[in-house]
């Protein structure tokens, strides 16, 4: 099985190698949204010989170092080299450059990194860590990373000009996507939860509801967002004090309903397997004991429940981060603003500004789920 993993993660590591030797790591324009001229590795503008023999070793040491705690240093030094060489040669770069010359990160870069990524993470889920453990292990190379963007290590990097120059609409648009995803969290759970133990409860409401939320799972984000912004429209028409709340045909509200009604599905297909996975003798047992229907559902079901039910709001919140993005499209704000715009403007330093926090924000919601996960499954086996 070793044996396979290590052959199975090889053939993974070709094509990082590949992108390294065929593709531009780094990428020179004369201004944000001209063609570029690639800049490989090896050149002393990109990193240098020496620098690209490195990244080569580490990255086949996540290949042949056979244990696995050995891998996952190898792939974070294969991260941090690669920024750091990114970091040096975008300041070489751009030390006799023009004023308006940008610097962005190359093919080979990103196909670099999306491997030592991909390898610490599998590294660190063979290595049968608890969850919090995980988090601290990710947590640390972070902070790590944090620090040497306070340092300006990436200042030169078109991604962190761009970011300079709308600084505004980022922080705006960091504050906007958590409205959305926790504004249509909210909604749902109190929905979704009732609706998952009624389809536990009743099989004949079981036949209902599940296919209804399938049919809205199934529909296309912007359709769904053009079909509510009629009835939302008409109704803020119909009471102005709506208005004031943000009740609209566009904004927040339509993309909050929306993203509501996609979360549905799983909580309430989640309750429902959580409350049907409860052992029967379970139940029994507490109603030996006296509980009332109430309490048991408090004190036993839902106990038990939780990992399967957390499990779905994971999935909903992850879901959530990355619909929300569409959100832009009605001006309900959130990091799609920044990607809509970046495209429109063809400045894709702009979209990867909207898009990295997105992915980052999605990891970030899984790792803490999964923690919580683990932690409730443990208190359930007790």
């Amino acid at each position: 099985m070793k044996n396979a993993s290590r052959r199975s993660a090889a053939v993974y590591a070709l094509p990082a190698l590949a992108g390294l030797a065929l593709l531009p790591f780094l990428d020179f324009r004369a201004n944000r949204i001209v063609s570029g001229e690639g800049v490989m590795l090896w050149a002393p503008e990109g990193g240098s010989l020496l620098g690209a023999a490195t990244l080569a070793t580490l990255i086949l040491g996540t290949v042949l170092i056979g244990a696995q705690l050995g891998r996952f240093v190898a792939a974070l030094a294969a991260l941090a080299l690669l920024l750091w060489l990114a970091g040096q040669g975008a300041a070489t770069l751009s030390a006799e450059a023009p004023e308006f010359a940008r610097i962005s990160l190359g093919g080979g870069f990103w196909i670099a990194a999306a491997f030592a990524a991909l390898a610490a993470a599998d590294a660190v889920a063979r290595l049968s860590m608890g969850a919090l453990v995980r988090i601290v292990a990710l947590a640390l190379p972070a902070l790590g990373f944090g620090l040497a963007l306070r340092a300006g290590l990436f200042d030169n990097l078109s991604i962190l000009r761009e970011y300079a120059a709308n600084r505004d609409v980022f922080d705006a648009a960091l504050g906007g996507h958590m409205r959305l995803v926790l504004g249509s969290l909210i909604p749902a759970l109190l929905i979704g939860l009732p609706l998952g133990w009624l389809c536990f409860s009743s099989r004949r409401a079981r036949t209902v509801i599940l296919p209804v939320l399938n049919l809205l799972q199934t529909t296309p984000s912007i359709a769904m967002f053009g079909l509510l912004m009629v009835p939302l429209g008409a109704l803020s028409r119909a009471v102005p004090a709506l208005r004031d709340w943000g009740v609209g045909g566009i904004g927040a509200a339509p993309a909050i309903v929306a993203l509501a009604l996609y979360a549905l599905l799983p909580i309430v297909a989640n309750t429902y397997a959580g409350l049907a996975g409860v052992p029967e003798t379970m139940r029994d047992a507490g109603r030996g004991m006296g509980m009332s229907r109430a309490r048991l559902l408090a004190r036993v079901e839902l106990p038990l429940a939780a990992p399967v039910i957390l499990t779905g709001i994971r999935i909903v919140v992850v879901q959530n981060i990355g619909l929300a993005a569409v959100a832009a499209l009605i001006g309900g704000g959130g990091f799609g603003t920044l990607v809509f715009r970046g495209m429109g403007q063809a400045a894709m330093d702009l979209v990867l500004l909207g898009t990295l926090p997105i992915v980052a924000l999605a990891i970030l919601a899984s790792l803490m789920f999964d923690a919580i996960i683990e932690t409730t499954r443990r208190g359930g086996a007790r």
